[in-house]
């Protein structure tokens, strides 16, 4: 069994404080100023020298020294969302929230580097160096739609670096359980946004005009065809329209709308053919008098585990944990800008269990997870590692 899960039970009270700090005051994507601060200084306490600024508002910091050097990531933004919870430690601000729970993650990463620590100065560890990177904005882009993670690449947070892990709370899983697995685990993702431009007319007069609501609504209705006459069977794909805005008034002739919606996938190949897809039905409304504006986002990329990887850690956990706490990971089309770390280098992320006595779901108002999981979190984060440390020296 995990000695560093026997170390990290006497932190609990300590991450659950961390972590209902956090909550109560969410900051969103490139603005976590006050929430890096906090993470500074808990890593400070325990002697260690992060970087900040990195990414913009992310932290960085290195334990131990030399090679091999891998990676353990926690993301540390909030979403745009009032929270309807009413525990004391719900958030102080307005139409903000930690409704995905990254405040559980920078806490769970600052138990880690107790835990790693504290091994270190054991001789413990093995040799090389474990960077934790504190990522900012994973849930959002800037203004050029970059999120934290391509950020924090090109301020060099990769430096050298063989192998990264990342672990996500899942409010709607059976708590205190790990899920592990290879593979394309988080699809890729791109929003989009369409403007399609007709003619004003009075309704009475509709054959004066160029219908900007009727074309748009085709155009939606064709585009659920993409995935099922675009794609094998065996290849998974979402195209969806989540908003359409148009027109004055019930008896005038719309002369624009504009939709949103978003792509996913898993194969980037899949990705080019909802885009293209997306672009022709729309396209194909120039040859009825409309324009038409087809604007994507920046990819999330699918965030695909590392085969080998994922099985030595699933079966490290196995060891440290017991097989009653490791299951297989299923494949989710919700996006996670971890895909930036996974094509670039060897990685892992997987799914901590944190369902709480009624579950949860992700990006809601009511949002919670079981904060007993805190200290597991930790230890198996430490263990992951530990673990890529011995792989890769």
């Amino acid at each position: 069994m995990s000695i560093l899960l026997e170390r990290a039970a006497p932190l609990a009270d300590g991450l659950v404080e961390i972590r209902r700090d956090l909550h109560r005051h969410p900051e969103l994507a490139f603005e976590e100023t006050e929430t890096a601060a906090r993470v500074v200084r808990e890593l400070e306490a325990l002697g260690l020298s992060p970087r900040t600024g990195v990414g913009r508002t992310g932290v960085v910091v290195d334990i131990g020294e030399g090679d091999p050097v891998v990676a353990l990531r926690a993301d540390m933004d909030a979403l745009p969302i009032h929270e309807a919870n009413d525990h004391d430690f719900r958030s102080r601000e307005e139409g903000k929230m930690h409704a995905c729970g990254h405040d559980a993650h920078t806490a769970g990463l600052i138990g880690a580097a107790q835990l790693l620590v504290g091994a270190r100065a054991a001789g413990e560890l093995p040799t090389g160096t474990i960077r934790l990177i504190f990522q900012p904005a994973e849930e959002t882009g800037d203004a050029e739609g970059i999120s934290g993670a391509p950020r924090m690449i090109e301020d060099g947070v990769l430096e050298g670096v063989r192998a990264i892990a990342a672990l996500h709370v899942g409010p709607h899983m059976a708590s205190g359980r790990l899920f592990v697995g290879g593979g394309p685990v988080m699809g890729g993702s791109q929003e989009v946004e369409v403007v399609v431009r007709g003619r004003s007319a009075h309704a009475a007069l509709a054959h004066d005009g160029v219908d900007a609501i009727a074309l748009a609504s085709e155009a939606v209705t064709a585009c659920q065809s993409i995935v099922s006459r675009t794609l094998a069977p065996t290849e998974a794909g979402v195209v969806h329209f989540g908003t359409i805005e148009g027109g004055s008034a019930g008896n005038v002739v719309a002369d624009e709308v504009r939709l949103t919606g978003t792509i996913r996938y898993f194969e980037p190949d899949v990705g080019g053919r909802l885009r293209r897809g997306i672009e022709a039905i729309f396209g194909a409304l120039e040859g009825r008098g409309a324009e038409i504006e087809v604007r994507f986002s920046p990819p999330y990329r699918p965030v695909v585990n590392d085969d080998e990887l994922a099985e030595a850690l699933g079966a490290h956990f196995i060891d440290a944990f017991g097989e009653e706490r490791v299951a297989r990971q299923e494949a989710l089309l919700t996006a996670e800008d971890f895909g930036a770390y996974t094509e670039r280098l060897p990685g892992v992320f997987f799914w901590l269990g944190a369902a709480p006595e009624r579950p949860r779901q992700l990006h809601h108002p009511e949002f919670d997870i079981d904060e007993a999981v805190l200290p597991f979190g930790a230890a198996a984060m430490a263990e992951a590692g530990t673990l890529m440390l011995r792989r890769y020296g």
